[in-house]
């Protein structure tokens, strides 16, 4: 049974004290041990705040990105260690932000992966097609592509403590989303590629998200279907009140 897991991403949004109050506001309404494992992932320079705030909370906290070096002259960059140093659990791995507009690969999240693998933190690897290439009826073959390519080089073992997070770009602050039957469908067709690669055991264990315009009035339908094990979610997590209502909408 795999536990559902349902994350925000805050992206560049709050000031230290609004990040402060959220997640507070959060952590009230959470208790330790809740079925759901929880998750909120505010701008780095937050993390240490807000990190403070959950300690000992049922809610964890996740960076939106990190550098695969360990160390040296690469201004702006932050580490695994300096994330592990300040509690982080889970880093966004490859959101279709940081691919389109940032200019990352299939290859830099790779890199990234195995380094967030090896510093022991949970990843959240993302993948998702745009409207032209859906339109193109290409949605499975992109998947495939960004599957492969950034989960490179990792074994069944590794594969299994990472976290897939299938985000159509055409869905992404758009308020459209993807139809619950349109959502199974790819996270079908993606937990059938994990199966090829690492093995039906290993691919029946690992979560995916899904992450697209996610709001308390469809997450639960979306969440109800077999293959989706939770959410990243974008705007809506910037609200207690409607990321727990998407939270509330995972069927125990």
């Amino acid at each position: 049974m795999r536990r559902p897991f349902i994350a925000g991403n805050w992206k560049m949004n709050l000031t230290k004290a609004e990040a402060i109050a959220l997640a507070q506001a959060v952590a009230a309404k959470v208790g330790a041990g809740h079925a759901v494992e929880i998750a909120v992932c505010p701008p780095a320079v937050h993390l240490d705040a807000v990190a403070a705030v959950l300690k000992g909370t049922g809610v964890g906290i996740g960076a939106q990105n990190v550098y695969f070096q360990p160390n040296g002259a690469f201004t702006g960059e932050l580490s695994v260690a300096m994330l592990v140093d300040l509690g982080v659990q889970y880093v966004i791995l490859g959101h279709s932000e940081r691919r389109r507009i940032m200019g990352e690969t299939n290859e830099h999240v790779n890199a990234k992966l195995h380094a967030v693998l090896a510093g022991g933190l949970t990843p959240i690897v993302c993948v998702g097609e745009t409207l032209d290439e859906r339109t193109a009826n290409k949605t499975e073959d992109i998947v495939q592509e960004q599957l492969a390519g950034s989960l490179a080089g990792i074994t069944a073992e590794q594969a299994g403590r990472v976290v897939i997070a299938y985000e159509p770009v055409w869905a992404i602050g758009t308020g459209q989303v993807a139809t619950k039957e349109q959502a199974e469908e790819v996270h079908a067709a993606a937990r059938k590629m994990l199966a090829a690669r690492f093995g039906e055991t290993t691919a029946a264990s690992i979560r995916i998200q899904y992450g697209g315009s996610v709001k308390p009035d469809n997450a639960a339908d979306l969440l109800a279907q077999p293959n989706i094990d939770g959410a990243l979610v974008g705007g809506a997590s910037l609200k207690a009140d409607s990321f727990l209502g998407i939270v509330a909408g995972v069927k125990l």
